[in-house]
């Protein structure tokens, strides 16, 4: 009994060990991994929406930008992102939520993403 669940533990610590050393030596694979579980678990758009379409709006950068850059007055809080989310052909048309939904533009705003406009990788193909 005792060696079928050591032979049971052998095993499934062998699966292990290969699958993780296999994605640890592809890098640029396992950040392809993260940004899709952040992807799949985040929106692609924050709390504001663009004042002449009523919803938060893509801009849809090239697919090999990373980072993103996000400004702010005041205080400093300029900060770098990784760009996460790829824009899909399968996007629904017109937006992303229906008007009404997501905060206007401050009439003094204080940070980039205030305006409503979030960057969004492009397709490959």
């Amino acid at each position: 009994m005792t060696k079928r669940i050591l032979f049971a533990v052998a095993v499934l610590g062998g699966l292990f060990a290969t699958s993780g050393s296999a994605q640890a030596g592809d890098p640029y694979g396992m950040t392809h991994i993260w940004k899709m579980n952040q992807a799949a678990n985040r929106p692609w758009h924050g709390a504001y929406q663009y004042q002449q379409y009523g919803q938060p709006t893509a801009l849809v950068v090239p697919p090999t930008a990373h980072m993103r850059q996000t400004y702010s007055w005041g205080v400093s809080q300029n900060l770098m992102y990784p760009l996460n989310h790829q824009f899909g052909r399968s996007a629904s048309y017109p937006g992303a939520a229906a008007p009404g939904q997501f905060l206007n533009t401050p009439n003094w705003p204080s940070h980039t993403d205030q305006f409503g406009i979030y960057y969004v990788r492009g397709p490959w193909r």
